[in-house]
């Protein structure tokens, strides 16, 4: 398929939103995340909760940390989801209760599978880069995987290619004939796509995924809605390719997936069915049983916080309660 072959033209005032009603942009919210560090959190949100299994993004950077440490998150638990870590910029080094010990780099991917519970931090190293920037994601694992082993994957080679106006980097899920090796438990894309110039570019998309659009760095458009850095355009489903137009050099991360259709109690850091699944992943945490001490790491782990007076109830990804 041509990437930029010529499109009708927009019938839709300029930034109005396209006839989807499934189409929302989210500007996202700052968490801190340990004490140097600030993150962009995009999902979940009211009005949207995930993205195909994609339940949690968090976009952090450019941040200049020369002077400062960088990040600093210590020891702490995960239940029901597979980590996903990417940078753009910067170093990282991943510690977990399997004995791994692992720095990451930019165009290198980190896969954390925490199956019924693992534990693990993230820190800068003493000498880090001046810049720090990536995304860290989550993907709710299905029945049964979630309650299986833990596991850890670091991927330093991963499928890279150059298609008209893009260079494409596929982290998980299949995408223009090529496959990544990481190992996700349902049907997923992830994919960074790097702008090299003005023309539109096309991609295609599979009807029977949703698809979100992050903009980790320059400026893009779709649909005729300008997606500012660090903003999260959800597409929606029913889509057989995506048109965008970006600034060169700028840096999208495509999201995709089957909707999942398991609804899932997140809460703190795990990822759960049940108010009780959630009770017993904390008090476990908190009598320092199921989750394992994290390998070369003798930072005291981060506390749990107490639960809320009202009972925790398990949402669908469109945020509806069930339970």
């Amino acid at each position: 398929m041509d990437r930029t072959e010529s499109l009708p033209a927009q019938t839709r005032p300029p930034g109005v939103a396209p006839a989807d009603p499934g189409s929302v942009l989210l500007p996202g919210h700052d968490v801190p995340l340990g004490r140097y560090t600030t993150v962009r959190r995009l999902l979940p949100q009211r009005q949207r909760r995930m993205v195909g299994a994609w339940c949690f993004v968090d976009h952090f950077g450019p941040d200049d940390v020369a002077q400062r440490p960088g990040m600093e998150v210590p020891p702490h638990p995960h239940t029901g989801l597979q980590t996903v870590t990417w940078l753009l910029d910067g170093e990282i080094v991943h510690r977990d209760s399997l004995g791994n010990v692992q720095p990451i780099r930019p165009g290198q991917l980190n896969v954390m599978t925490s199956g019924h519970g693992i534990a693990h931090s993230e820190r800068s190293p003493a000498t880090h880069p001046p810049v720090m920037h990536g995304v860290q994601l989550w993907v709710a694992l299905p029945d049964p995987a979630r309650a299986g082993a833990a596991d850890f994957a670091h991927h330093a080679e991963l499928p890279r290619w150059r298609d008209g106006e893009l260079d494409l980097t596929l982290l998980v899920g299949e995408l223009g004939g090529e496959r990544s090796p990481a190992v996700v438990h349902t049907p997923l894309l992830g994919a960074q796509l790097e702008v090299r110039g003005p023309a539109r570019a096309t991609l295609p998309l599979r009807p029977d995924f949703e698809y979100g659009l992050l903009a980790m760095s320059g400026a893009a458009e779709v649909d005729g809605l300008a997606l500012a850095p660090g903003a999260l355009l959800y597409l929606g489903a029913g889509r057989d390719r995506l048109t965008l137009a970006a600034d060169p050099g700028s840096r999208l991360m495509l999201l995709g997936g089957e909707p999942f259709e398991e609804p899932l109690v997140m809460w703190w850091n795990f990822v759960g069915r049940s108010h009780e699944e959630v009770a017993a992943a904390r008090e476990d945490w908190t009598a320092g049983r199921r989750f394992g001490t994290v390998a070369d790491d003798a930072a005291p782990p981060l506390p749990a916080p107490a639960l809320p007076t009202s009972r925790l109830k398990a949402r669908d990804r469109r945020g509806g309660l069930h339970g």
